[in-house]
C-alpha cells in the first residue's frame, strides 16, 4: 500500500485552530506512519510548533498572493494522497485543490463557512456532533479516525515562558487571573466597564491581580478595563501568540467571551468562565465539561452574524452572575 500523505488545511483563527487539534490527533492515532502536514497562517505557527502529531508545518503569509502561490507549489511537490479542509472557505478549498491530492475531504455546503467551497471537495461530510471539536472529528472519522478521547497537544516555547516570566516579575505579579474582553466582533463582547468592576471584586475576594489579555487593535479596550477597575489595577501586557499560550496556561483562571484566549485556556485545562450571548456554547463553548458558561440569551437570539454593537444577550449578563460562576468553577474562596 502506498504511503499515506495527509494535508491539513486550517489557516486560522486561534479558536478554530484549537478546535481542530483533537481531529488531527485522532488522525495520527489512526495512521501512525502517515505523513501529516498542516498549512497555517504565519501568525498562528506557535500553536502548531513541536506538535507531535505533525510531520511538517507549511506557513502561509496572510493576504500575500506570492505566499499563496508559493505554498500551493510547495504542496503540490509532496504528492499528498488526501487533503482535509477544516476551514470551509474558498481560499482553503483552493489550497486543497491546488495541492493535487486526489481525495479532498470537507464539510457539506450547509456546514461550510462559504458553502460554494464544497464544490472543490471529492468527499463532503455532514457532521453529527454539535460542538466544533466534534464536527471537525467527523472529517477525521471519514478517514478512519476514532474519537475515544480528545487531545490538545499544545507546546509552550521555553523562551516564550521565560519572556513572560520577566514581564510578570517586572509588573510585580505572582499568581494571577486573566480577563479577555475582546471577541472578534462587538456583539460577542461584554462591556469594558463591567470587566473593570469584575476585576475589582475578584481581586478583593481572591487576593490576586488580574492580567488583561488583548489582541491586535484591542489595546483601547484593554485600557478601558484598566481605567474602570480602580485599585489594584489590572496589568496590560504586550505579548505575542507564544507568550499568550504561556499566560493562559499559567493563569489561575480565565474569564472571557467566546474568543480564542478562552478556547486556548480551556484546552490547557486552565479553569474557564465563558460569557456567551449570540453564539451558541453547545457549538462554540469551552470544550472542557468542568468549565462554566454564563448565558441568558433566548433561542431566537442565537446567531453567528457579526454586529458592531453590544448584543442585548451580552448586556443582560450581570457582574453578580459572573462572580457566582467563578465560585462554582473554583469553589468559594476561604
Amino acid at each position: 500500500m502506498a504511503e499515506e500523505r495527509f494535508l491539513i488545511v486550517k489557516l486560522g483563527s486561534l479558536g478554530d485552530l484549537v478546535f481542530t487539534l483533537p481531529a488531527v490527533a485522532a488522525l495520527r492515532e489512526a495512521h501512525p506512519n502517515a505523513r501529516i502536514d498542516w498549512v497555517v497562517e504565519r501568525h498562528w505557527y506557535p500553536l502548531l510548533e513541536r506538535n507531535p502529531d505533525l510531520s511538517d508545518v507549511i506557513i502561509l503569509d496572510r493576504d500575500s498572493t506570492g505566499s499563496f502561490l508559493f505554498a500551493a507549489w510547495r504542496l503540490r511537490t509532496v504528492h499528498y494522497t488526501c487533503a482535509i479542509d477544516f476551514q470551509g472557505l474558498y481560499k482553503s478549498a483552493l489550497l486543497a485543490r491546488f495541492s493535487g491530492a486526489p481525495q479532498r475531504v470537507g464539510f457539506k455546503a450547509r456546514f461550510a463557512r462559504e458553502p460554494a467551497a464544497s464544490i472543490l471537495y471529492t468527499q463532503r461530510i455532514a457532521p453529527a456532533g454539535a460542538h466544533m471539536v466534534e464536527q471537525n472529528l467527523a472529517l477525521a472519522a471519514a478517514l478512519g479516525a476514532g474519537n475515544s478521547h480528545y487531545r490538545f497537544p499544545l507546546r509552550v516555547r521555553p523562551e516564550a515562558q521565560a519572556r513572560l516570566d520577566e514581564k510578570l516579575s517586572a509588573a510585580g505579579i505572582g499568581d494571577f487571573f486573566v480577563l479577555s474582553p475582546g471577541g472578534g466582533w462587538v456583539s460577542k463582547c461584554w462591556p469594558a466597564e463591567r470587566y473593570g468592576a469584575l476585576h475589582r471584586e475578584l481581586a478583593r475576594r481572591r487576593g490576586l491581580r488580574g492580567v488583561v489579555s488583548y489582541g491586535p487593535g484591542e489595546r483601547p479596550l484593554a485600557e478601558a478595563v484598566r481605567r474602570t477597575a480602580g485599585e489594584p489595577e489590572p496589568v496590560l501586557l504586550d505579548i505575542d501568540v507564544a507568550q499568550l499560550m504561556a499566560l493562559v496556561r499559567q493563569a489561575r483562571f480565565v474569564v472571557a467571551g467566546d474568543s480564542g484566549p478562552l478556547h486556548l485556556a480551556s484546552a490547557f485545562g486552565t479553569p474557564v468562565v465563558g460569557l456567551y450571548g449570540p453564539t451558541d456554547p453547545a457549538r462554540n463553548g469551552p470544550f472542557n465539561p468542568a468549565d462554566v458558561v454564563v448565558r441568558n440569551a433566548r433561542p431566537e437570539e442565537t446567531t453567528l452574524r457579526r454586529r458592531d454593537r453590544y448584543s442585548p444577550a451580552m448586556l443582560s449578563i450581570t457582574i453578580e452572575q459572573v462572580l457566582e460562576a467563578v465560585e462554582r468553577r473554583l469553589g468559594t474562596p476561604s
